[in-house]
């Protein structure tokens, strides 16, 4: 069985997540959504919340779960019987960072691989912190995420 994590704040899960889960679910047998809590990134929505939110997004499809996890990710990977690490790329900047985390994830544990999908193209602009920053200025964030996150972020 391909069990793949795709590892994430999901601080709040956009659209361009919900593609990228959606393009996975049809290539791996199990998708693990494992929402962190990364202590760089501002935390807006609480993690639990994020879970939920989460999992609601993605309830129709049948082969993906959503937890949360806190640790290394290597380990969490290894806890659930996978060896995929999934990750989206939207830009060359992204590309920067995730080769990075490719190169240290190897080292901690090398039965681990790294596949990259990204998502599509009219959803490859949308990032959690731009949706963040909209929102805290009273914007529309309808565009670009799920209407259940819509209503979490107007209580924030």
């Amino acid at each position: 069985m391909k069990i793949a994590v795709y590892p994430g704040t999901f601080n709040p899960i956009t659209n361009g997540h919900t593609d990228l889960v959606e393009r996975a679910a049809r290539l791996f047998d199990k998708i693990i959504v494992a929402v962190g809590t990364n202590t760089q990134k501002g935390g807006t929505l609480p993690t639990e919340q994020r879970v939920e939110l989460a999992g609601e997004v993605l309830s129709h499809l049948t082969n993906v779960d959503v937890c949360s996890f806190d640790g290394l990710l290597t380990d969490f990977v290894r806890l659930q019987d996978a060896n995929i690490i999934l990750r989206g790329l939207r830009t060359v900047a992204d590309f920067e960072y995730e080769f990075q985390l490719v190169g240290m994830n190897r080292v901690l544990d090398p039965t681990i691989e790294t596949v990259f999908l990204a998502p599509a193209e009219h959803l490859s602009y949308i990032s959690s912190t731009l949706v963040r920053e909209i929102a805290s200025f009273g914007g529309d964030i309808s565009k670009f995420v799920h209407p259940a996150v819509v209503k979490a972020m107007l209580r924030v």
